[in-house]
């Protein structure tokens, strides 16, 4: 079983984020489920969201504290315990910042083939037009782990987003697009 923790901030789309890529994993044939964690919690405020992956039904349903795979949508987060709590030696970390992947690894104090970067505000800002970087962040994911499909992703961007309207639907598949294109292992 694939287990994905994914950190950032409310209205951020984390729980969308977690959604998005159980209803991709279940349109390449494997079960999945997501399923967010957070209380009274506010815009801004720090939210986390779970994913689980597998090829045979998912009997667990308890929240993620060792994951194979760390998103991290909001790199103010970088600097809290929570976020590499729990974290495996083989644990893979996308984190979404503008900085320079060394100066990550050395705050985070993680060896180079653990953690991977990319500016996902950067291209949700110029795609989107708003800092809401769930599809982003799966674009990075897919291309990083080959867990999930491209095709899947758009398909299952279109099944959340469609009541949004087709321009929501376009923009955020472009904006996943750009990210697989170009992100860079």
């Amino acid at each position: 079983m694939i287990e994905i923790r994914i950190h950032g901030r409310g209205g951020q789309g984390v729980v969308t984020a977690a959604e998005i890529l159980a209803i991709s994993a279940f349109k390449d044939g494997q079960e999945a489920q997501a399923f967010p964690f957070f209380g009274v919690e506010r815009t801004g405020a720090p939210v986390e969201a779970f994913a689980r992956i597998d090829n045979k039904k998912i009997r667990v349903r308890e929240r993620i504290y060792h994951p194979d795979y760390l998103i991290v949508q909001d790199s103010s987060l970088v600097g809290s315990d929570i976020i590499l709590k729990g974290i495996k030696k083989n644990t893979k970390i996308i984190i979404n910042t503008n900085q320079d992947k060394n100066e990550i690894l050395k705050k985070l104090k993680l060896p180079e083939d653990q953690a991977f970067v990319i500016d996902a505000t950067g291209i949700a800002l110029k795609i989107i037009g708003k800092n809401i970087v769930n599809t982003v962040i799966l674009g990075a994911l897919a291309k990083a782990t080959n867990l999930i499909s491209l095709k899947s992703l758009k398909s299952a961007i279109k099944e959340k987003f469609n009541e949004k309207g087709k321009e929501i639907v376009e923009k955020n598949i472009l904006a996943l697009e750009e990210a697989y294109n170009n992100f860079k292992l």
